[in-house]
């Protein structure tokens, strides 16, 4: 497959720069993966279409303020993003380097708020590996300086509203450089709705890293190499997801990172593995799914792994021809947008 099959039209408009007055009304477009028929809904819809006895799974990761700012010794300002942490260094980090041209092993960067990064070796083509020492615990320093990593295409700088609109309400874990976005849309009052119904509601963790928004650089979709992310499964969900498949509920993945955790630790069985590690599960067409039945999502950016799950999860036809009418339709797109769930 041709990465390029994955691009499809988007007005720079319709790209959601702030998040929707209320987390619940967002619009929801639903889709029927067999017939490829779509319906225009409003996210509050959504225990219509969930009935007693499925089981809803949402990721609980926490975003950390990635992003931080310094300079080097020549005086040239850096931003330095990061990515996460090094297993057993709590303040050494793999990290991305914008402005890092000039850069060697060695190095130290001056951070804002007395803080030094050391340069300790370039790990490939995107990361460096970097430790933080300064004059406080690091965690105390990142939560005041660091900022919201809000994606790119957002073209601002994070405000103090981000803070709490970039986070799920299902956010424990801190971990990730990105939000888990089709999580954003839930409140509190429509999970005691769900549950009310019979719905059941499950969590897992895998912490979004470079995988979620790293470019394709291949034309070729199977040449593509997805980056780890950390997840944890717990017991308890891993017997949710058991009882849900023996009494004919469906699993309802909310987001892409809880597909491919869900995908990553299936047991072959129609469930999943308690436990954690490190996932690097690259999902596009011909993939068959063994545990998810059903998937709320986001609209994805063109030629990207996250479109390419969902053209997997309904057919690329069924997702592209749907991506159209979302445009026709003046669908918000992207983190801040609206949502579709395919049943």
């Amino acid at each position: 497959m041709q990465v390029k099959d994955f691009d499809y039209c988007l007005p720079p408009g319709l790209i959601a720069q702030f998040p929707a007055d209320q987390r619940d009304a967002s619009r929801m477009m639903v889709l029927d993966r067999k017939s490829g028929a779509v319906s225009d809904e409003r996210f509050r819809d959504l225990p219509d279409y969930l009935r007693a006895g499925d089981l809803l799974v949402m990721n609980d990761t926490r975003v950390i303020p990635a992003r931080l700012f310094g300079h080097k010794q020549t005086g040239g300002r850096v931003e330095v993003f990061l990515v996460r942490r090094c297993a057993g260094d709590d303040e050494k980090w793999h990290c991305l380097i914008k402005g890092s041209k000039g850069l060697k092993e060695g190095a130290v960067l001056a951070m804002s708020g007395r803080m030094q990064a050391g340069i300790c070796s370039r790990e490939d083509q995107d990361t460096w590996i970097v430790r933080f020492f300064g004059e406080e615990p690091f965690e105390v320093w990142l939560q005041r300086e660091g900022e919201m990593p809000l994606p790119p295409y957002l073209q601002r700088p994070a405000g103090k509203s981000d803070s709490e609109r970039y986070q799920t309400i299902m956010a424990r874990n801190p971990g990730a450089v990105a939000a888990p976005t089709a999580g954003l849309h839930f409140t509190e009052a429509l999970l005691d709705m769900l549950k009310a119904k019979g719905v059941g509601v499950a969590t897992i963790t895998l912490h979004t890293g470079l995988g979620t928004f790293l470019p394709v650089r291949v034309e070729r979709v199977e040449e593509h190499r997805i980056h780890t992310e950390h997840y944890h499964i717990s017991p308890e969900t891993a017997e949710a997801i058991r009882q849900t498949r023996q009494r004919g509920g469906r699993v309802l993945a909310v987001g892409t990172t809880t597909t491919r955790t869900l995908e990553y630790a299936a047991d072959g069985q129609g469930g999943v593995k308690a436990g954690s590690g490190e996932a690097d599960i690259f999902i596009y067409p011909g993939y068959s799914f063994k545990v998810v039945d059903a998937l709320l999502t986001n609209f994805h950016l063109p030629e990207s792994t996250l479109i390419m799950l969902v053209s997997a999860f309904a057919s690329k036809d069924a997702i592209l021809n749907a991506y159209k009418q979302a445009v026709e339709l003046r669908y918000r797109f992207y983190s801040y947008g609206d949502a579709m769930l395919i049943v």
